[in-house]
């Protein structure tokens, strides 16, 4: 018998077993020999999977983050409150509608964008980039005209962005750091 528990789910000898039924498992199993042993190593695995936050797909399982910044073309400080509030709605819909996650979204200084972002291995960092920042430019000058003035040639973003992996450790670091944008409108 090996049994393997992660997130909701506890796998013994091919049988899916529910979380709930967990501790009528153990009581079940207390006859057993190897009661002891499966106990053990059950909390184990599931510590293990529960610690890690893992992300479950259909042929894989996966913890990838990224901090992405990009600003805005010249570094205009034209990201406002109002701006602010209308990219965050968007982003999550993008995220939503491309199959990514975005945990933290925050303007810096009113001309660049923090974004932390979870993402499945099927889709690259750059393609992350390209979909917020391609799309969010569009619909910004489109419902907020006045930032076209503002700028020339008619470009939002700066062609650049910064992107970083984090890890487990560095995590909440970077969210603090995000979180902590100083706001200047």
């Amino acid at each position: 018998m090996c049994p393997f528990i992660c997130e909701n789910y506890i796998y013994i000898a091919g049988y899916v077993i529910s979380q709930t039924y967990r501790w009528a498992i153990f009581i079940r199993i207390n006859t057993n020999v190897y009661s002891i042993f499966l106990e053990m190593h059950l909390r184990k695995w599931y510590t293990i999977c529960m610690k890690e936050n893992l992300i479950h797909s259909r042929t894989c399982v996966y913890k990838i983050n990224y901090h992405v910044v990009w600003s805005v073309k010249y570094r205009r400080k034209i990201l406002s409150h109002e701006v602010e509030e209308y990219l965050k709605v968007l982003v999550q819909e993008i995220a939503d509608d491309k199959g990514f996650t975005v945990h933290l979204f925050e303007v810096g200084e009113g001309d660049h964008i923090h974004c932390f972002v979870s993402a499945p291995p099927k889709l690259s960092v750059t393609d992350i980039v390209k979909y917020l920042k391609g799309i969010t430019g569009r619909k910004l000058f489109e419902q907020f005209p006045e930032i076209r003035e503002k700028l020339w040639k008619g470009q939002l973003w700066n062609h650049s962005y910064y992107v970083e992996t984090i890890g487990s450790v560095s995590e909440e670091n970077i969210r603090r750091y995000i979180e902590h944008q100083s706001k200047s409108y």
